[in-house]
């Protein structure tokens, strides 16, 4: 970490504090050379691997959108899809792996997304579940159906 006073590539750890979201480490640092203090912000990042090949940055925003389309014409708020993306990742994140795949990302979205809005996981899991017949339907609602009445007598 170099000082951003005096550019020395040296520095000390003076105070480490979790941040209020958990996701991020609070850092003093002091300066070996010049004895200034400054703050570091730390997170620990992922990616995401796509069937193509391709790795790139995980991105809550496009989870967001896929999930935005699956609830599109649902009652689904902003803050709901914002809600799911952050357990999404905070999921993946605990799985502690630096590189998930996008079918990982996909089967970890499912059961925030049937909490939310059974519709919308159905659209969902029809495209990740890689739903073939109506008899992969009549299976997924047949478990939505089983976990409602779970939920009601519980």
């Amino acid at each position: 970490m170099h000082c951003p006073f005096c550019q020395h590539d040296d520095s000390r750890v003076v105070d480490t504090r979790l941040s209020d979201d958990g996701l991020s480490i609070r850092r003093r640092r002091e300066c070996v050379k010049c004895k200034r203090r400054f703050t570091t912000i730390e997170t620990s990042s992922f990616s995401v691997e796509k069937r193509s090949g391709v790795v790139e940055p995980f991105s809550k925003d496009k989870v967001i959108a896929g999930v935005r389309k699956a609830c599109q014409g649902r009652p689904v708020d902003e803050h709901s899809l914002a809600l799911l993306a952050q357990r999404v990742e905070e999921q993946l994140r605990t799985a502690g792996s630096s590189i998930v795949s996008t079918d990982e990302v996909g089967k970890a979205i499912q059961p925030f997304l049937r909490e939310l809005d059974e519709v919308a996981y159905l659209r969902f899991a029809s495209v990740y579940s890689g739903f073939q017949s109506l008899e992969d339907f009549e299976n997924a609602i047949a478990s939505l159906r089983a976990d409602r009445q779970e939920r009601e007598r519980g």
